[in-house]
């Protein structure tokens, strides 16, 4: 009975923390963003040299879009002539830097862990964007329609700052609707870790001892997690058992970056061999924040 009760306060306190955090964060970043024209946003990234990958990166992480707003926005800089080095450098940081990650980092792992996830991802979106960004040239069609989100809401008469707020607040409780369930389930199985699983599987597997956790942690993000909202509380629990820290990122970065609704629709616009080497960028991204985290922490 015991292990229950904690199990279901577990539950209860992480679904309040990640909701006031999804909608809060949200609504800021969604004022801001109306403050920001496309224009602008393409002029910071037609840049010259590592200038226009700094911005892209800055640009994704103050994006908190899903797949179905991130890839059509990077076909549209395309669209616009921004280089592919740039736009991969964007395609990277969205899912990873934008602001609901880092939030919901800061308030369950704290600032340090935080603060280094963000200038590893970043740093690492920047160089993998430089290094790879000439493989992906041409083979482009139109994205997928249909996209859940309210990032799209028409935006009339928002000539206050009232009527902006109110927007952005429609749009954030729009946008927690739509991941309300990956929340509930990502929650609902970080409890069970948290309440029921031994220990000792998780020491023995995943520990900080283990040289294969981090790698075979990147890889169980791929299918095993299609939002990031599912992946951190779940990667919670498991930390909180004894798992490193280190696998722990490796796993998130592994969900939010190959989330598969973002590989559906990366392959739906880009050449196959492209997908591919987003597919190893973020897996390196992963593999390497792991072991520097380990290091650091």
């Amino acid at each position: 009975m015991n292990t229950l009760v904690d199990t279901l306060r577990y539950f209860i306190t992480i679904i309040l923390e990640l909701t006031v955090l999804f909608i809060g964060i949200s609504t800021i970043i969604g004022i801001i963003l109306q403050y920001i024209s496309q224009d602008k946003i393409k002029q910071w990234m037609a840049g010259r040299g590592i200038w226009g990958n700094i911005m892209a990166v800055v640009v994704g992480a103050l994006t908190p879009f899903c797949a179905c707003s991130t890839i059509p926005m990077a076909k549209g800089f395309m669209d616009a002539g921004i280089s592919f080095s740039v736009i991969f450098s964007f395609i990277i940081a969205s899912p990873l830097l934008n602001p609901i990650i880092i939030g919901m980092l800061l308030a369950l792992v704290g600032w340090k862990a935080c603060l280094i996830y963000f200038v590893l991802v970043f740093g690492l979106a920047i160089v993998l964007g430089l290094v790879f960004g000439k493989f992906g040239n041409g083979g482009l069609s139109e994205p997928e329609k249909g996209c859940t989100c309210t990032a799209s809401i028409p935006e009339e008469n928002l000539n206050t700052f009232g009527k902006k707020l109110h927007h952005a607040f429609l749009s954030a409780f729009g946008d927690y609707k739509a991941v309300f369930w990956y929340l509930i389930i990502g929650v609902g199985i970080g409890s069970l870790i948290y309440g029921y699983l031994p220990q000792d599987i998780v020491l023995k597997y995943a520990g900080g001892k283990s040289p294969f956790a981090i790698p075979i942690a990147a890889v169980i993000g791929i299918p095993l997690y299609i939002r990031t909202e599912t992946a951190i509380p779940i990667g919670l629990a498991l930390m909180q058992k004894g798992m490193s820290i280190g696998a722990v990122i490796a796993l998130i970065i592994g969900g939010a970056g190959m989330a598969i609704p973002e590989m559906t629709m990366l392959a739906s616009i880009f050449k196959k061999r492209t997908v591919a080497v987003f597919v190893v960028s973020v897996f390196m991204t992963a593999v390497i924040s792991g072991f520097m985290f380990n290091i650091l922490m």
